[in-house]
C-alpha cells in the first residue's frame, strides 16, 4: 500500500533529466568534441588503410600497383579529412562552447592523426621502397612521431601571443611529410626532408593560426588536395602530374613560411634597435 503523504508524481523522462544534471560536466561532449573524435577516427583509419592496402600486400608478395595507389590515396585523404575536423572543431568551440576536456581530446586526436598516421606512413614507405632502408625509415618515422609529441606538449604549456603558433602546426607538418613521401624522390633526400619537417615542428618559428580568410584558404587547399589525390588514385589523365604539383606546392609552402617568419623577426629586431638608439639622449 502506498502512503499518499509520501507519494510523488512521476514525470516521463524525469529520471533521464536528473541523470543528465548529475553527470559531471567533464563527461559531457560538446559539438566541438564530436568533431575532435572524428579527427581521431580518421587518423586510425589512415593507419588501417596503410596497413591493409600497402604493407600486408607487400609482405605477402601480392602487391598490386593500383591497389597500393588507391590505399595510399585513401590514407592521405583521411589525414586531410582529419585536418578539416581539426580546423572546424576550433572554430565551433570558439563560436559555441567546448567541454572541460576539449583541449585534452584535441591533443590526443592530433597525436593519432598527425603523429602516428604520418609516421607510420613513412615507416611503410621505407619498407616498400627497399628492405635495406627499413631501419633508417624507422628512425625517421620515430623522429616525426616524437616531434609531434613534443610539439603538442609544448603547446599545452607555453603561452604564445594571440594568432600565432610556435613551430610548424602538426596538421601542416603531417601533410608536408606525406607530400614528401608521395613525390617519390630518392630515398636519402626524402628522409632528410622528413627530418627537416620534424625539426620545424619543434622549432621556435612562428606560424599564423588559420583564422578568417586564412582558414578559408586552408580549407580550400585541403579540398583541392583531396581532388588531386582522387585523380591520382583513379589514374586520371594527368593525375600523376597534378599530384606532384600539389605535393611540390605543399613542400614549398613548408619551406617558405619559415623564411618569411625569420625575415620578419630580423626586421623586428632591427626596428627595436633603431628605436632604442633614437630614444637615447
Amino acid at each position: 500500500m502506498i502512503d499518499p503523504d509520501t507519494q510523488t508524481d512521476w514525470v516521463p523522462g524525469a529520471d533521464a533529466d536528473d541523470d543528465a544534471e548529475e553527470m559531471p560536466l567533464s563527461l559531457r561532449l560538446s559539438i566541438a568534441d564530436t568533431l575532435t573524435l572524428g579527427n581521431a577516427t580518421c587518423g586510425f583509419m589512415a593507419v588501417y588503410f596503410t596497413t591493409t592496402g600497402i604493407l600486408i600486400p607487400h609482405l605477402s608478395g601480392s602487391a598490386e600497383t593500383g591497389m597500393a595507389r588507391h590505399s595510399a590515396a585513401t590514407a592521405v585523404i583521411l589525414m586531410l579529412l582529419a585536418a578539416i575536423f581539426d580546423l572546424c572543431d576550433g572554430l565551433v568551440a570558439r563560436k559555441l562552447r567546448s567541454s572541460p576536456m576539449g583541449a585534452e581530446l584535441d591533443n590526443l586526436s592530433d597525436l593519432i592523426s598527425f603523429g602516428l598516421a604520418p609516421a607510420y606512413f613513412v615507416l611503410v614507405y621505407g619498407m616498400v621502397a627497399d628492405d635495406a632502408h627499413q631501419r633508417v625509415a624507422a628512425v625517421a618515422a620515430i623522429t616525426v612521431l616524437l616531434a609531434v609529441v613534443l610539439r603538442l606538449a609544448r603547446f599545452s604549456c607555453v603561452t604564445m601571443k594571440d594568432g600565432m603558433f610556435q613551430g610548424m602546426p602538426s596538421p601542416f607538418g603531417a601533410l608536408t611529410v606525406v607530400s614528401i613521401v608521395l613525390l617519390e624522390l630518392p630515398f636519402v633526400p626524402t628522409l632528410l626532408a622528413v627530418i627537416g619537417v620534424a625539426w620545424l615542428m619543434v622549432s621556435r618559428v612562428e606560424y599564423p593560426k588559420p583564422r578568417g580568410i586564412l582558414a578559408v584558404a586552408m580549407l580550400s587547399w585541403i579540398v583541392g588536395a583531396m581532388g588531386l589525390l582522387a585523380a591520382w588514385a583513379f589514374d586520371a589523365p594527368g593525375g600523376q602530374l597534378l599530384l606532384q604539383t600539389g605535393c611540390v606546392l605543399q613542400v614549398v609552402l613548408g619551406a617558405v613560411i619559415p623564411l618569411f617568419a625569420t625575415a620578419r623577426r630580423v626586421n623586428s629586431i632591427r626596428d627595436n634597435r633603431r628605436e632604442a638608439r633614437a630614444a637615447q639622449p
